[in-house]
């Protein structure tokens, strides 16, 4: 799991930033959030070009920063925190994902289709056309997000959590979707075709 701190802002209990030792390359915790860094156009760059040169990131913690028209594919990620952070315009296929929390985040025109999921968290996120397709996804936290026009087409959800979710124009084609709850889970125009809607749970 990652480490965090609070930021050292008065009145902020908002998680700190890492920041880059460009020297030797290596990640340690800053005393303040994103936005309360004093130069966050550097913080942003470093990180940005440390994702960008590294195919193993381990404990990178970078809530509420912007990671739009990138692509990280290939990547393998541990114990990161991207909290609150936005996704536009966003290439993350073939990944690697363990224990990183991105709750509350805005993933817009993203795709992170192929991708190896487990025990991440993306409670609350605000999903649009958003693609999590031909992906392995196990134990993985889907609850509260608000998605449109998404899909995870051809993918293994088993035991993973879209409690409270709202889902419209979305598609779980060919998924398995054993011991998924979907507990109170609104869904509009969502479809389930060849997927295993039997071992799902939709109500308790």
């Amino acid at each position: 799991m990652f480490e965090s701190k609070t930021c050292s802002h008065p009145n902020c209990n908002r998680s700190v930033v890492s920041q880059v030792d460009n020297k030797n390359g290596t990640l340690s915790l800053s005393n303040f959030c994103f936005i309360h860094s004093p130069d966050k156009e550097q913080i942003s760059k470093d990180i940005l070009q440390y994702i960008e040169e590294n195919e193993q990131i381990v404990g990178l913690a970078c809530s509420n920063m912007n990671f739009s028209n990138s692509n990280y594919s290939g990547k393998k990620f541990f114990g990161c925190d991207f909290q609150n952070c936005t996704f536009e315009n966003l290439s993350a296929e073939n990944n690697i994902f363990r224990i990183s929390i991105f709750d509350f985040s805005t993933f817009i025109d993203s795709n992170l289709s192929k991708g190896n999921f487990q025990y991440c968290s993306f409670a609350g996120c605000a999903l649009s056309h958003f693609l999590m397709t031909d992906s392995d996804l196990i134990h993985n936290t889907f609850n509260g997000i608000i998605a449109h026009q998404s899909s995870w087409d051809n993918s293994d959800l088993y035991n993973s959590r879209f409690i409270r979710a709202k889902l419209y124009d979305t598609s779980f084609y060919n998924c398995n979707i054993k011991n998924v709850l979907f507990y109170n889970a609104l869904l509009e125009n969502v479809s389930f075709k060849s997927s295993n809607t039997r071992e799902a749970k939709f109500e308790r």
